[in-house]
C-alpha cells in the first residue's frame, strides 16, 4: 500500500463519546475494529468476486473456539482521511472496491451535526475489461451496544416506511444513564444497521458463524437468530447486510449501509435527563434514520466540499503536513462531545475528558479546543460554557474562583475534580480559560450579550486573576499531569491576559472606565512579568527557578489573537527561536522537567511563529510522531517527544485547538 500519511488509529464511525470505532492499524484488514477506549467493537467486511471471497476490514474470528476459514486479504492500495471522511480503496480480482466512512460533521448544521447517523459507502467497478459476478458483505457485533460481553442483549428488525431494513439491538437491561466514569462502553440504547430494501440486498441477524456462512455460499442465513436474550460473548450476535452488485464492469456501482445509535437519553443535567439535540422538536428515531436516507446524495455532496475547502485553507496556513493533522483531528474534536439543549432551549456542548478521568464539561478540556469551533460556529464555544456559568452561579459551588467541571460522563450535576478539596483546583487556571473564551466567543461573533449576561461572575473571577495571579502559589494548571508548580511563569500569562480579556469586553460593552483600568493592570502585570521570568535568550519556568529552566508559553497566542499587545514582541523573538532549539525527533517538550510534550500546546506555540516555513518546521515533528508512533490509538495529546510513544490520553476534544493557524486576529 503507498500513501503519505500513517494515522495512528483512523476514525471510522464518530458520532459521540459513546458511539465511536476506529481502526488502529495500517490496514483496515489488520485488526478487529474498537473502540476509542481500545475495547474491540468488531465489524467485519467481505467481497466475494466470481465465487471467491476476500477480506476488506476486520478479522472474521471471535474466539478461538471458531472453525470459520479467514479469507485473504484484499490488497488495500490506499486510505485517505479527510475532515469527516475516511477512505480506503482495494484491488484484487480484477475489482476495485471503495468503502468511504462518512460521518457529516458539519458544524455550521447543528441537527445533522447532532444526528446519531453515520455512513459506510461501497462502490465497485471492473478494472481488468472483464465483467465479474460481486457481493459485498457487512456485520458489526453486539459489542457494540454494551459495556463488557457478558451483558446480554435483544434484537429485532423494523421496517421504516416502505424503503428502509433497519436492525437493531440493545442491552436487555437497559440500564439508561447508569454507567458513569471513563473507560466505559454505552449499555444502553439500541444500535442499528439500515440499509435501502431492494431484491438485491440482504439482512440477517445471527451469530457472527454467519460470516462463515457467506464464506462457503456469498448468502446469508435469511432466518434470524431466535436465542435471544443471551451474552454477546455467547455465540456472539451480528448484524449483516449483503449487497449482490451482480455483474460488474467498468461503470461504477454503489450502495450503502447506515450505521445508527438511538441512547434514548443522552446527558444528565443538574438530575434532568436530557435528549439528544436532533429530537428537541419530537422527532422520532425512525424519522431521523429515514431522513439520513433521503439525504444523503446531499450529505455526501456537502462532506466532500467542505473536505476540499478546509484542506484547501489548511494548506495555504501551514503546508500539506498541518492539512493531514486538521484531517484527521477533526471529528475526533466534535465526537467527543454530546450536543443537547437545556431547558431554555440554550444550546449546550458537552465534552468527555477521554481517557483521562471521564469529567463531563471541563473548562480546561475546553480551552484548548476552541479554536475548532470559534472557526466554523462559536455557538458551540457557548455551549461549552453555560454548564459552568450554571454551576458557579448555584449554591452547590463553595469558591470564588471557576470550576473545574461540571460532573462525571454523562452526568452533568455537578464538578467531581479533587473530591472539591481546595487543594486539588485550578483557581487561576479555570478563571483564565472562561474569561479567555468569553472573549474570544464575542470577538468572533463582534456581539457582547453573551458576556454581559454572565457579567458578574466574570467580573469576579477577573478580580480574582487581580489579586492572585501575577505570581501563582502552589497549584494545578491544565497541565495536572506535572504536579503542583508554584510561581509557573505561563500560568501568569493566561492570568495576565485573562484580565486584558476581560478588558476588551468592558470594551464592547461601552464601560469605558472599567476598560481603562482593567487594561493598564493588565499591561503593568505584563511588564512586571516580563522582568520577573527573564532568563537571557528566553523566559523561565517559573519565576524562582534557574535560569536554565523553560515551559512553552502557549498561553501567549491570545495575546496577539486578540490585538492586547501587553507583552513585548520580542518575548516570541526569543521564545520561538529557544522551543525550536529544543526540539527532539518528535516535538519540543512541554518544559525542561520531562521529554513529553502536548501536541495542542506544541501548535499554539507553532503558530506564534515569524513565518509559515517556521511554523512547519516546528510541526513536522508532530506529523511524524503521529505517522511514526507505535502507540496505535486514536490522537493523543500527550506523548513523549524522543520516543513517539502514547504516554496518556486519547481521543479528546483537545485537538480542536490544532486549528488555532486558521484564525484571524479578532479584535477587528
Amino acid at each position: 500500500m503507498t500513501q503519505q500519511f500513517r494515522p495512528p488509529a483512523v476514525p471510522l464511525v464518530t458520532v459521540d463519546p459513546y458511539f465511536s470505532v476506529w481502526s488502529a492499524a495500517d490496514c483496515l484488514t489488520d485488526k478487529h475494529t474498537t473502540h476509542w477506549t481500545n475495547k474491540r467493537n468488531s465489524m467485519s467486511g467481505m467481497v466475494r468476486i466470481d465465487g471467491l471471497t476476500r477480506r476488506f476490514m476486520g478479522i472474521t474470528e471471535l474466539d478461538e473456539e471458531s472453525d470459520i476459514p479467514e479469507p485473504d486479504a484484499m490488497k488495500q492500495t490506499s486510505l485517505e482521511v479527510t475532515a469527516t471522511s475516511s477512505k480506503y480503496k482495494f484491488v484484487g480480482d480484477g475489482i476495485l472496491l471503495e468503502v468511504d466512512f462518512t460521518t457529516p460533521l458539519l458544524l455550521d448544521d447543528l441537527d445533522l451535526l447532532s444526528r446519531p447517523a453515520s455512513y459506510v459507502t461501497f462502490r465497485v467497478q471492473s478494472i481488468d475489461g472483464k465483467p465479474h459476478d460481486v457481493q459485498v458483505y457487512a456485520d458489526i457485533t453486539g459489542e457494540w451496544c454494551v459495556n463488557t460481553p457478558d451483558q446480554k442483549i435483544v434484537w429485532s428488525r423494523n421496517e421504516i416506511g416502505s424503503g428502509i431494513e433497519a436492525l437493531r439491538m440493545g442491552s436487555e437491561q437497559q440500564p439508561v444513564l447508569q454507567q458513569v466514569g471513563d473507560d466505559l462502553r454505552i449499555d444502553w440504547g439500541y444500535v442499528y444497521l439500515a440499509s435501502s430494501k431492494s431484491e438485491t440486498t440482504q439482512t440477517a441477524i445471527q451469530s457472527y458463524k454467519l460470516r462463515g456462512h457467506f464464506i462457503e455460499s456469498g448468502a446469508l442465513s435469511l432466518q434470524d437468530d431466535k436465542r435471544e436474550p443471551r451474552a454477546v460473548a455467547d455465540d456472539t450476535p451480528v448484524m449483516a447486510v449483503l449487497f449482490d452488485f451482480g455483474a460488474v464492469n467498468e461503470t461504477v456501482k454503489s450502495e450503502y449501509a447506515v450505521l445508527a445509535y438511538d441512547d434514548i437519553h443522552s446527558i444528565e443535567y443538574f438530575n434532568r435527563p436530557l435528549d439528544a439535540y436532533w429530537r428537541r422538536s419530537g422527532m422520532s428515531f425512525e424519522d431521523m434514520l429515514a431522513a439520513a436516507f433521503s439525504q444523503y446524495d446531499d450529505i455526501i455532496g456537502k462532506c466532500e466540499t467542505f473536505d476540499k475547502a478546509l484542506r484547501q485553507e489548511s494548506m495555504e496556513a501551514g503546508g500539506s503536513q498541518y492539512a493531514d493533522i486538521l484531517s484527521l483531528a477533526y471529528r475526533q474534536a466534535i465526537a467527543a462531545h454530546k450536543l443537547v439543549l437545556d431547558e431554555n432551549n440554550e444550546v449546550l456542548f458537552l465534552s468527555k475528558e477521554c481517557f483521562s478521568n471521564g469529567c463531563i464539561g471541563t473548562v480546561d478540556v475546553s480551552y484548548p479546543s476552541i479554536p475548532l469551533f470559534l472557526k466554523f460556529n462559536p455557538e458551540l464555544v457557548k455551549g461549552m460554557m453555560r454548564p459552568i456559568f450554571r454551576y458557579a452561579g448555584s449554591e452547590q459551588w463553595p469558591f470564588e474562583f471557576a470550576p473545574h467541571d461540571v460532573g462525571c460522563y454523562p452526568l452533568a450535576n455537578g464538578q467531581v475534580y479533587g473530591e472539591n478539596k481546595l487543594e486539588y483546583q485550578m483557581p487561576i487556571e479555570e478563571c483564565g480559560n472562561m474569561l479567555i473564551m468569553a472573549a474570544a466567543v464575542c470577538l468572533s461573533e463582534q456581539n457582547a450579550d453573551f458576556a454581559e449576561n454572565h457579567w458578574e461572575l466574570l467580573t469576579k473571577w477577573a478580580n480574582y486573576l487581580i489579586e492572585n495571579g501575577l505570581d501563582p502559589n502552589n497549584q494545578l494548571c491544565t497541565d495536572d499531569f506535572a504536579g503542583h508548580l508554584a510561581h509557573n511563569a505561563n500560568l501568569s500569562v493566561k492570568a495576565i491576559i485573562g484580565i486584558g480579556a476581560y478588558a476588551t469586553l468592558c470594551r464592547m460593552l461601552g464601560k469605558t472606565e472599567d476598560m481603562s483600568r482593567y487594561s493598564v493592570t493588565a499591561k503593568e502585570m505584563a511588564g512586571q512579568w516580563t522582568a520577573m521570568a527573564d532568563a537571557g535568550d528566553h523566559y523561565k519556568l517559573t519565576f524562582d527557578s534557574a535560569d536554565d529552566t523553560w515551559s512553552l508559553k502557549y498561553n501567549l497566542v491570545w495575546d496577539r489573537l486578540f490585538g492586547l499587545h501587553l507583552f513585548p514582541s520580542d518575548i516570541l523573538e526569543k521564545e520561538i527561536p529557544y522551543y525550536a532549539a529544543k526540539q527532539n525527533r518528535y516535538g519540543t517538550p512541554l518544559d525542561s522537567r520531562n521529554s513529553y510534550t502536548k501536541s495542542d500546546w506544541l501548535v499554539w506555540c507553532a503558530s506564534m511563529a515569524a513565518s509559515k516555513d517556521d511554523f512547519a518546521k516546528m510541526i513536522a515533528p508532530l506529523w511524524d510522531s503521529l505517522h511514526e508512533s507505535p502507540s496505535r490509538v486514536p490522537l493523543t495529546d500527550w506523548y513523549d517527544t524522543v520516543t513517539g510513544e502514547q504516554v496518556g490520553f486519547q481521543n479528546r476534544t483537545v485537538v480542536g485547538g490544532f486549528y488555532i493557524k486558521l484564525l484571524h486576529p479578532l479584535n477587528v
